[in-house]
């Protein structure tokens, strides 16, 4: 455990690392997602979004097997939620248009429902029954399947649409982004790697970092989980969002973020099967329930947006911008 100064240090380094790391990993996406034809918000969902949650993974699966499940789950659902308003900060930083007319595409609007699915699952989980299977409940697998098709089905739904946003002059598409990488493929997918294991060590630093901050505090799981370790394990994801952002490859953000929030539910899903006192839905409180229920609303709201695609609102932020912030906001008031 960190001690003195030497938490405050490792936060800064950490930090430093990853805003470095970060953007240099939304380039190389970028890139690979030009190269190999998978389109951006594809890639951004399955490769940049799980890169990037890789920091919440390991906390949520360590706390989990120590036998702090409300610590394990609010990390999932915190990280979840502060991601989701991570694209408000991409929003205002995307000053063509609102982020969501500009990236509307099919496969981030099946990611996003998707997202509300699993999220909601583990609701149900949690008001069924008690049983497990191995001290695993049946959901955790459910889970698993359910974002292994969901990666298929958008698939799919790339190289055969049925539905496609109105193209306007602000709408971003999927091959409009240059690839300016000189290296080859193979060498971006070895610096892809390499740059996730960095932001991997440097997340963790910061989530070790953060629990110790919060400890001398004596404050509760859940306040710790949503509101720190959760935010972060979630820096790549910021770092990462607003560099896409900035190089104009706003289907890769929306994409990286609701992908990666898909994935994050499977933290809870891990958590599961390494919390080896039962099952961990029935092992969360109401604290926990109350911030899975917020981050559906918070997803749903996104998927509005991108459906209604309102080109400009209060500071160039659009309806779901301002709802998603004042959601997040009032949440935050209420656990506190």
């Amino acid at each position: 455990m960190l001690s003195g100064a030497a938490p405050f240090a490792a936060f800064v380094i950490a930090g430093a690392v990853i805003m470095i790391a970060g953007s240099r990993l939304a380039r190389i996406a970028d890139a690979l997602s030009q190269r190999l034809g998978l389109g951006a918000a594809f890639f951004g969902a399955v490769f940049l979004g799980a890169a990037t949650s890789l920091p919440g993974l390991t906390a949520s699966t360590l706390t989990a097997w120590r036998g702090a499940a409300e610590l394990a789950v609010s990390n999932a659902v915190g990280g979840i939620a502060a991601q989701t308003l991570f694209l408000v900060f991409a929003d205002i930083a995307y000053r063509r248009a609102n982020l969501e007319h500009a990236a509307a595409s099919l496969q981030n609007i099946f990611y996003g429902t998707a997202l509300m699915i699993m999220l909601a699952l583990t609701i149900l989980a949690r008001a069924g029954p008690d049983i497990s299977f191995f001290a695993v409940h049946p959901v955790s697998v459910v889970l698993l399947a359910a974002y292994a098709f969901v990666v298929r089905l958008t698939d799919h739904a790339k190289t055969q649409p049925m539905w496609r946003p109105r193209q306007t002059e602000e709408t971003k598409s999927e091959d409009e982004d240059a690839d300016d990488e000189k290296q080859s493929t193979r060498m971006l997918w070895v610096w892809f790697a390499g740059l996730a294991a960095m932001t991997l060590a440097c997340g963790w630093a910061v989530a070790e970092a953060g629990t110790v901050f919060i400890e001398r505090f004596g404050m509760s799981e859940t306040a710790v989980g949503v509101f720190f370790i959760a935010i972060a394990t979630s820096t790549p994801e910021l770092v990462v969002t607003i560099a896409a952002v900035r190089r104009g490859a706003v289907r890769l953000a929306i994409g990286g973020i609701l992908g990666g929030n898909a994935f994050d539910t499977l933290f809870i899903a891990a958590s599961d099967m390494a919390y080896r006192q039962g099952s961990i839905y029935h092992a969360m409180s109401d604290r926990q329930a109350f911030w899975i229920a917020v981050a559906i609303a918070m997803t749903g709201l996104i998927i509005l947006g991108m459906l209604a695609r309102e080109r400009h609102g209060p500071g160039n932020v659009g309806f779901e911008g301002v709802s998603i912030a004042a959601l997040y906001g009032a949440g935050a008031w209420m656990s506190f």
